[in-house]
């Protein structure tokens, strides 16, 4: 045995869980984390794409992919069930999953659009959070980082996204309130708002979005490695310290002068 696979045999299994693993960013912060040493949850309501994720992995052994749909409080209190036995404890999660509606103008919206996003860009994101916070603050040893995928839109909205924005600004008081009520159990809560990263899902974005001034422009991307790295920093910092917020976006794209 080497030094360096010395060192890392000493060191302790950590635990994470990513939502909406199967594709896009969060296959792509799961894979980090993997190959980081991490023991990595999988979720999300494909089994084939969070197979296809740890398939990508030379570290598949430490995945575990676990469908669930994060939007139904049952299914999600089956889930961290599951991973308390699997896992014994949990050290991180990537609070991820997110959908957006149309985009189209306000009064053409829905009620059930709107409440799709919402339930899974908001109350998913709570009843993941509440129950990892409820597994954080009774493990021992006790504590853990929530680390919610905020967005460009927890700032500054596109035109016709009010759901997605709605929840976006949502998740930003989701945590702060998490960061303060964990404090007491060394729970700590961070987010990571994302512009541009590219992925199969934001591919239009090269090709042309609707800008504020009802133009339609081509903008900058960002390799999806990066908020992969990104929250990676985010997941291994001690827990004394944290990273509330951090935005994370292609230099060149519309967002410091959207509008």
């Amino acid at each position: 045995m080497n030094a360096e696979s010395g060192m890392a045999s000493a060191l302790p299994p950590r635990f994470a869980m990513v939502t909406g693993a199967g594709t896009g960013i969060g296959r792509a912060v799961a894979l980090a984390l993997l190959g980081a040493g991490y023991r990595v949850a999988l979720v999300g309501r494909r089994a084939a794409l969070l197979e296809e994720t740890a398939a990508m992995s030379e570290h598949s052994a430490r995945a575990s992919a676990v469908p669930a749909d994060v939007s139904d409080p049952e299914a999600v209190a089956a889930l961290f069930a599951r991973v308390r036995e699997q896992f014994g404890r949990l050290d991180v999660l990537f609070n991820n999953a997110g959908i957006s509606a149309p985009a189209v103008p306000i009064d053409e919206l829905t009620a059930a659009q709107w409440q799709a996003v919402v339930n899974v860009n908001l109350n998913a994101s709570f009843y993941c959070a509440q129950a990892a916070f409820a597994l954080m603050k009774s493990q021992s040893p006790q504590g853990g980082r929530i680390i919610n995928n905020g967005s460009i839109a927890a700032h500054s909205p596109r035109p016709n996204s009010a759901p997605y924005t709605a929840t976006k600004h949502a998740i930003t008081g989701l945590t702060k309130a998490l960061s303060l009520d964990g404090r007491a159990f060394d729970i700590a809560c961070g987010q990571i708002d994302i512009g541009n990263a590219l992925t199969d899902m934001t591919q239009p974005m090269a090709r042309g979005l609707p800008q504020a001034n009802g133009q339609v422009v081509p903008e900058a991307t960002m390799d999806v490695a990066h908020v992969a790295s990104s929250v990676l920093y985010m997941a291994q910092l001690p827990l004394e310290a944290n990273v509330q917020f951090m935005t994370v976006m292609a230099t060149k794209m519309p967002f410091v002068g959207r509008g």
